[in-house]
């Protein structure tokens, strides 16, 4: 599996808008840090629309007052509320995403 790094997402918008690489990766790590910055420091719970590529969404999740530590089988914890990110990709990519491999 290729995994890909932030220099490679600074490498790939230098090309496609003809800045140089480190005006690109200064645009990125401000993308990066705004979209960081409105999913933490927003409401708990929150929802980031980006058009044609997908929806970022901060969620609460319920305190677990009864769950088990898989340690110790026999041990009740209490697990408090904390709040989870998802990612649901847009019509386009997932259009993309959908199409058989060859």
């Amino acid at each position: 599996m290729k995994t890909y790094i932030k220099k490679d997402v600074v490498e790939k918008t230098a090309e496609k808008t003809g800045l140089d690489a480190r005006e690109a990766a200064r645009v990125v790590n401000e993308v990066f840090t705004s979209l960081r910055e409105l999913m933490t420091e927003g409401p708990v719970e929150c929802r980031i629309e980006i058009r044609n590529f997908g929806v970022f969404e901060v969620k609460r999740t319920a305190a677990k007052p009864k769950a088990r530590n898989p340690k110790k089988p026999d041990q009740v914890i209490y697990i408090p509320p904390r709040r989870k990110t998802f990612f649901r990709p847009g019509k386009i990519l997932k259009s993309i995403l959908k199409q058989p491999l060859e």
